[in-house]
């Protein structure tokens, strides 16, 4: 099996891809020398797209590039910058797809649970339509809009709607580990926002399972299948880290901060893997205490 990443050198890029082996893995970079710093020698790197007239010659393609979120403050040029790192290779992708006679059979594409912008304490599934439109929504909307333009009958599409990432190894957990460490860790605001969250082995084992499921397509929420308040989260990393969880950071302080995208842990969603779980998937770590133990080893 043949298969095209792009984002291939982030969080979940990089630990995928020694998941998928022994497949033939390509990777689409714009920064090579990067890339193969992270990944190693031995992936075959694209640094243009502007070669290919179609992606035949591969069976998978997973799409997960695009400027990190929550890496500076959303002024109007990071919000451009932002939509058009996901909106061009999405779109670029599903050109090369729809141009060719013997297509890939899957193209997996990256998107979040900020689709369904900020929301209250209702369970969310796939089938759910109240969307509160906001930043986070709109550039979840074009980017699976453009992403479901592959859909033939040739060629299945799956969305993957992510919540935040548990690992040691990085992402948006990291930036919220030292102040725990430090024991100045604590809930967001009121703490009663809900937060939906996957451990970094269920994201890859759950790609891998839509990958070898050919019944599988559409939308899917990659979150685990028990969201917890902001509250909750908090006490339970403070107590992973064996830290107290006494301190609280107050909302004006966030604001000032980050601006707009502090709205990004001010509000929440709470959403569960419904479609997922149906299609057969058993989740390696369900709760959050289990996917906390990674920090007490």
């Amino acid at each position: 099996m043949k298969i095209l990443i792009t984002g291939g050198s982030g969080l979940i890029g990089s630990n995928l891809i020694p998941i998928l082996r022994p497949c033939d893995i390509a990777v689409y970079t714009r920064n090579v020398a990067m890339a193969e710093q992270i990944l190693g020698h031995k992936i075959n790197f694209l640094s243009s797209l502007s070669d290919l007239t179609n992606l035949d010659e591969y069976d998978v393609v997973i799409n997960l590039a695009g400027e990190p979120i929550a890496a500076k403050k959303w002024t109007a040029e990071q919000k451009s910058k932002i939509e058009h790192s996901r909106w061009s290779i999405t779109e670029k992708i599903v050109s090369l797809i729809n141009a060719g006679d013997n297509p890939p059979n899957l193209l997996i594409s990256g998107s979040a649970i900020g689709f369904y912008g900020r929301q209250q304490d209702q369970i969310i599934d796939e089938n759910f339509t109240s969307i509160h439109d906001e930043f986070s929504h709109q550039l979840c909307e074009r980017w699976e809009h453009l992403a479901q333009k592959a859909q033939s009958d040739k060629t299945r599409v799956c969305i993957l709607r992510t919540g935040v990432v548990i690992t040691k190894r990085g992402g948006a957990l990291q930036k919220m580990l030292l102040p725990f460490k430090l024991g100045l860790g604590g809930p967001i605001g009121d703490g009663t926002q809900y937060m939906s969250w996957i451990h970094l082995e269920d994201m890859l084992q759950g790609i891998a399972h839509l990958i070898t499921n050919k019944s599988c397509e559409g939308v899917y929420n990659f979150t685990a299948p028990n969201p917890v308040t902001n509250q909750e989260f908090s006490r339970e990393l403070a107590s992973a880290l064996s830290r107290p969880c006494l301190l609280r950071v107050p909302k004006f302080m966030l604001r000032m901060m980050m601006g707009e995208m502090a709205d990004l842990v001010l509000y929440g969603q709470r959403v569960v893997p419904k479609r997922l779980q149906q299609s057969g998937y058993e989740f390696i770590y369900p709760n959050l205490s289990q996917a906390f133990e990674c920090f007490q080893k």
